[in-house]
């Protein structure tokens, strides 16, 4: 059965910061998860919006190469954050993930196996023809359209923290160990 709700706490729906909504969505999953629920019982919607997010701290963290570097370049989640993007109205997002991806694709096999099991830091050609600075300069806010979405959607509950872990301990059948 499927937990067919995405949460978000009442203090991150009230706050001014959007990245409180998003990190609010990812503590809810980062729980579900420690409770040994599977990302396939979590809600795919707020799986999405956990994988933007992850998406954006690489990029902010190291540039798209070191997105590339962490998550392997992994097919699945490429896709997911493609759909994602273009769901939350992210449209300049998307044609930089797209026309990065591209580039990712020009390489050999050789070259992006050899640029994975590498190090990441010092010289790294691959590294830096990988990167691009295009991402901090577009005026697309991806936390803003990421915790519009989680707000708007219809199957977001806002809940106070304690009807959050009711929920979750329903859902899980035994209590949850808070903090």
């Amino acid at each position: 059965m499927e937990f067919g709700r995405i949460i978000i706490s009442e203090t991150a729906a009230n706050s001014e910061n959007p990245q409180d909504v998003v990190n609010s969505n990812i503590s809810v999953i980062n729980l579900m998860r420690e409770e040994k629920i599977d990302d396939d019982l979590i809600h795919e919607d707020a799986l999405m919006s956990y994988y933007l997010d992850y998406y954006a701290s690489k990029y902010a963290e190291g540039n798209f190469a070191k997105f590339v570097y962490d998550s392997k370049w992994n097919k699945e989640l490429n896709e997911l954050i493609e759909e994602g993007l273009a769901l939350i109205g992210a449209e300049k997002h998307l044609e930089l993930f797209q026309a990065q991806a591209k580039r990712v694709r020009l390489l050999s096999s050789v070259k992006i196996d050899k640029f994975l099991k590498g190090k990441f830091e010092g010289v790294n050609p691959t590294r830096d023809l990988l990167n691009n600075d295009t991402f901090f300069e577009l005026e697309e806010n991806l936390a803003a359209l990421n915790a519009d979405f989680l707000k708007s959607h219809p199957d977001t509950q806002i809940l106070s923290v304690d009807e959050m872990f009711a929920a979750l301990e329903e859902f899980v059948g035994h209590e949850i160990k808070r903090g």
